[in-house]
């Protein structure tokens, strides 16, 4: 089998607590999942379920207390900040929210040119490269010159994604990337991620609380529910057919267009909810 392109193994992300005597926050409990080359891994759960802590320690931005990170099989848990710029060639992440990702003091071509001027790509190439860039995502090469203000949420998560790709990573992590979209924007913006998947052999950690937008990018699924993978495996079957509880909670919590249906996936729900409280 093909080596894992990023391996989390049994990862422990604790916070320190307000106050002398009180006991550090754990948010994550022995985590281990694994984002093999040009593949997407799913990472779905409610809010506060630490899924986005598990992609900001992926990035260096959340304390690693115990276990590890390896990417391309190499141990970056506790990499310097001289090692994380070095690794933002293959690693890159997309937020959330489109409005304030995005400076908007910046012209879009500025935004494109920071990460190529921070590796010490010269303006020429630059130029080209965000031309190149623009015409990816579908946006017009007029964009480079406008304002993020003037774009669309839709056409602004376009220009995050260009961002992420400027330096042609490895891995990007997609935080929510469509959460903040409409759903036809949604899904236009996944169609576009999954027709550069193929264009370019990326992989995703692609973080989500909806189980029908994991379904629709990911070859696998990992559900996380209160820092601990409750169910993991094929996004075929996790997504479709749910063994665990949670799972298949977050899967009736999905809205459907037909009331009576929407009704009574509401009360199976419900259900599922009372017989794990007992």
């Amino acid at each position: 089998m093909e080596s894992p392109l990023l391996e989390v193994d049994r990862l422990v992300v604790e916070y320190r607590s307000k106050g002398l005597f009180r006991p550090a926050h754990r948010v994550l409990h022995d985590v281990s999942l694994s984002v093999a080359p040009n593949k997407t891994l799913g990472l779905v759960g409610e809010s506060g379920s630490g899924k986005t802590t598990i992609g900001r320690a992926v990035l260096g931005l959340a304390p690693v207390t115990a276990g590890a990170i390896r990417f391309d099989g190499r141990d970056i848990s506790h990499a310097s900040r001289r090692e994380r710029r070095t690794l933002s060639r293959d690693i890159q992440v997309i937020f959330q929210d489109p409005y304030t990702s995005l400076n908007p003091a910046m012209e879009v071509g500025e935004i494109l040119a920071e990460p190529l001027s921070a590796q010490g790509i010269g303006r020429t190439e630059a130029q080209t490269r965000i031309a190149r860039l623009l015409d990816r995502v579908g946006l017009p090469a007029d964009a480079r010159h406008r304002l993020p203000n003037e774009f669309s949420g839709g056409q602004r998560q376009r220009v995050a994604i260009a961002r992420a790709l400027a330096l042609s990573p490895k891995l990007i992590v997609c935080d929510e990337p469509v959460s903040a979209l409409d759903l036809t924007t949604q899904a236009r913006v996944l169609d576009l991620l999954l027709e550069i998947q193929r264009d370019t052999g990326v992989a995703y950690l692609f973080i989500s609380h909806d189980l029908d937008v994991v379904h629709h990018i990911s070859h696998d699924v990992a559900v996380l529910y209160r820092g601990e993978i409750v169910e993991n495996g094929p996004a075929s079957r996790v997504t479709r057919e749910p063994q665990h509880p949670y799972t298949q909670r977050l899967l009736l919590a999905a809205p459907v267009p037909d009331p009576a249906v929407q009704r009574e996936r509401r009360a199976q729900r419900l259900a599922l909810a009372a017989q794990s409280a007992e």
